[in-house]
């Protein structure tokens, strides 16, 4: 299957592309890996999104669009992939379609992990880094450390990152709302959105997302 992935941040897409990606057998392709891998191996396109980085500038879509078309040209994934972070807006989504059909295949849907908005606000603010080791992460909610502030695997102080904080967050989301969330509307006209809950267990959603996913594969033959 070839899939879109969105949601608006704190929606667990990550968390869902991996795991849907390696149920259906597909590449998970995620903007952020494509920028580090592309910038780790030096190649040309990865000097070029750099080059905009260091500068504070946003990489054009034009440079997202070619790494992106690189990456679904590779023998992985020929019978399918999972795309996480791309496109992002309406142009991307049309040069995405564009590619598509020069290769002479499409979409097979796009799903769309939905979260009431105070859900994302609580689930990413709620966020606590160990300052030792930031792989060491608790929620003031959901994962709370034995004692507030305090690490539970090595005793380092817990800190609320500045991209975590509230204010942040509903930037963040106003972002999403006006650049990611239209390109929902521009898959809906062709038939290709299945939405769900990004609600509960991580496990109960990956059910979920399969279970849709299917039954658009079904509807769709």
């Amino acid at each position: 299957m070839r899939i879109v992935l969105v949601g608006p941040p704190g929606a667990g897409k990550g968390t869902q592309a991996v795991r849907l990606a390696e149920k259906l057998g597909v590449p998970h392709i995620s903007t952020g890996d494509l920028f580090r891998a592309n910038i780790s191996r030096q190649t040309e396109l990865g000097k070029l999104a750099k080059s905009y980085m260091d500068a504070g500038n946003l990489v054009p879509d034009e440079v997202t669009i070619a790494m992106a078309k690189d990456r679904m040209e590779q023998p992985d994934a020929e019978s399918g992939f999972l795309l996480d972070g791309f496109p992002r807006n309406v142009s991307q989504a049309e040069a995405l379609d564009e590619l598509l059909q020069g290769e002479g295949i499409k979409l097979d849907a796009v799903l769309d992990l939905e979260v009431p908005e105070e859900e994302v606000v609580k689930r990413i603010a709620g966020r606590r880094i160990c300052r030792n080791d930031s792989s060491h992460v608790f929620h003031v909610t959901y994962s709370a450390p034995k004692k507030e502030g305090v690490c539970d695997v090595c005793g380092g102080e817990l800190y609320q990152r500045d991209d975590d904080s509230e204010d942040t967050v509903r930037k963040r989301l106003e972002v999403y709302h006006t650049q990611t969330e239209p390109i929902i509307d521009y898959y809906k006209a062709q038939g290709l959105v299945v939405t769900i809950s990004s609600l509960g267990p991580v496990d109960e959603i990956t059910k979920r997302a399969l279970e849709a996913l299917k039954r658009e594969k079904a509807g769709s033959e």
